[in-house]
């Protein structure tokens, strides 16, 4: 791997760490960026992670995190983290989905040129899985079961953990603590519907939580001390022009809905602070919730929506890498901002031109 540059180095004279909440989003193989981000947050003593909340691969990640830090801290959910991702490459090293040789050839991640990955992705819009996939194989579910020891995530007490699912029969979101969670309750929260069947848990079926909170934003409202809540943001917000292919625009409007939910819990806070600014509000009643983001949007729109299913441990590597330096970034130029206020201006979230980036604040909370 390339070496990122790094701001900030332990210092072992500390002041009391920032405590944070993370919100993980789901993106399947792009979840090994949000990787980067929390192995870089993990190694700095200036922040403390109070809990987690994750939707399909950010679930994913919680759990894996919530196991190391059961034993090992936060160096221990380091190397757990390493660890799984490097499994999931070996154990997909056979798989049909890989990159073309032109691909390979020309630098490109996506498997837009994958005669298989061409031929499922035709066939998952013509058939449901319950057709294709009658035996609800899911590679996924081997996987988590086999590499996360859910005994350790539910004995987890140095940090709160909170997974997302879609209840199919009421479109309502399900957050489940790390108390009650197995396999099932993640596999639950990464099933996309036209890929596998719908997971049942207590006799309710699931689907993919990034449909309805990608991910929970209000389990930290009530169960965590810290008001600061850093999301680590993988589907992008903004992508300019139209899309015109079939693909494209499956793609785009996917990307629209995994965003729309936490978009709408953004809002909500968003307005919630203006009426407390305006004093209409009980401030003994309501929080102010800082709101940070940790992205890279324009280097993960270019990766495409095909490589979400590639597994090649160059590309975990390559997504590590971004993750890591995002955060390293964000921890430059926004450590100060936690615990005092956002670093993200969320009016222009809402109301600018939508043509960049989330708007930063400086360090004095003016946008620059």
């Amino acid at each position: 791997m390339t070496t990122v540059q790094r701001y900030h180095t332990k210092d072992p004279e500390m002041p009391t760490p920032r405590k944070i909440n993370l919100a993980l989003q789901g993106g399947g193989s792009h979840g090994a960026f949000t990787w980067g981000v929390l192995d870089r947050l993990l190694a700095d003593r200036r922040i403390e992670i109070e809990a987690v909340s994750g939707t399909s691969a950010g679930a994913v990640n919680a759990v894996v995190l919530a196991e190391g830090m059961t034993e090992g801290g936060a160096d221990g959910a380091r190397q757990n983290l390493r660890r799984f991702w490097k499994d999931v490459s070996d154990a997909a090293h056979n798989s049909p989905f890989r990159r073309s040789p032109f691909d390979i050839l020309t630098g490109a991640w996506s498997l837009d040129r994958n005669p298989t990955f061409l031929a499922f992705d035709l066939l998952s819009r013509l058939a449901s899985p319950y057709d294709l996939n009658p035996m609800d194989v899911n590679p996924l579910r081997d996987l988590v079961g086999g590499l996360v020891d859910f005994d350790k995530v539910r004995r987890c007490r140095a940090i709160g953990v909170f997974i997302s699912a879609t209840n199919v029969e009421t479109g309502r979101v399900r957050v489940f603590s790390a108390e009650e969670l197995t396999t099932e309750h993640v596999i639950a929260s990464t099933c996309l519907p036209y890929l596998f069947q719908a997971v049942e848990i207590e006799g309710v079926p699931y689907w993919d939580g990034g449909y309805v909170a990608n991910p929970s934003l209000w389990p930290f409202f009530d169960n965590s001390s810290s008001n600061d809540i850093v999301i680590v943001q993988i589907n992008p917000l903004i992508r300019p022009g139209t899309p015109r292919s079939a693909r494209e625009i499956f793609n785009r409007m996917n990307e629209i809905t995994f965003n729309s939910s936490l978009m709408a819990e953004l809002r909500a806070v968003e307005f919630v602070q203006r009426l407390k600014d305006l004093g209409r509000l009980d401030d003994t009643k309501y929080r102010r919730i800082n709101v940070h983001m940790i992205s890279d949007e324009k280097g993960l729109a270019n990766l495409g929506a095909s490589s979400k299913l590639n597994a090649e441990w160059a590309f975990f590597e390559k997504l590590f890498e971004m993750g890591y330096g995002a955060a390293d970034r964000f921890l430059h130029d926004h450590l100060e901002r936690i615990g005092k206020g956002c670093s993200v201006d969320l009016r222009r979230l809402f109301d600018g031109d939508g043509l960049t980036d989330p708007q930063p604040l400086a360090p004095d909370g003016v946008g620059v």
